[in-house]
This record gives structure tokens, C-alpha cells and sequence, in this order.
């Protein structure tokens, strides 16, 4: 069975999954264009969104994790706007 992982958590694994996807480095062919490198990018976003989507609607979760769950979402449509466009 999987692991259950608090919201607390998640927001932080996301964040970090942001972060991974600003610190890929840019391929040398065919630059930001790369279909693997923006793959890789849209799949470290998406996971980031997956893992937060959920919190705001949870019931028993604080407030501020839930505001910082919004966040993330718009953090990782910032990122996908200033990596790849």
C-alpha cells in the first residue's frame, strides 16, 4: 500500500520539483526547442501540480497549508511560462 504523505510535506516536494525543473540545464541543440528538455520540464511541473491539487479542498488541513498549496500552482505556471516561453 502506498505511503500516505502530510500536506506540510507535499508542498515542500513540489516546491522542490519546481526547482528542479529551473535547474535543468538548457541543452546546447536546439536550446529551450529540445522536445526531451521540455518534456523533462512539463514532467517535473505536472508532478508538482499533482501532488498539491488536492490540499485546498481537504478538510482538517490549516490554512496556511492550503494558501501555500495555491501557491505552488501558480509557482509552477510562473515556471512554466519563464522556462519554456
Amino acid at each position: 500500500m502506498a505511503k500516505l504523505i502530510p500536506a506540510a510535506e507535499r508542498v515542500v516536494r513540489a516546491r522542490a520539483l519546481i526547482q528542479k525543473a529551473r535547474d535543468l540545464p538548457v541543452p546546447t541543440e536546439g536550446g529551450k526547442y529540445n522536445l526531451h528538455y521540455m518534456a523533462q520540464v512539463k514532467d517535473y511541473l505536472r508532478q508538482a501540480r499533482e501532488l498539491v491539487k488536492l490540499i485546498p479542498l481537504m478538510v482538517g488541513i490549516a490554512d496556511e497549508t492550503k494558501e501555500a498549496a495555491k501557491q505552488v500552482m501558480i509557482e509552477a505556471k510562473q515556471a512554466n511560462k519563464e522556462i519554456l516561453h
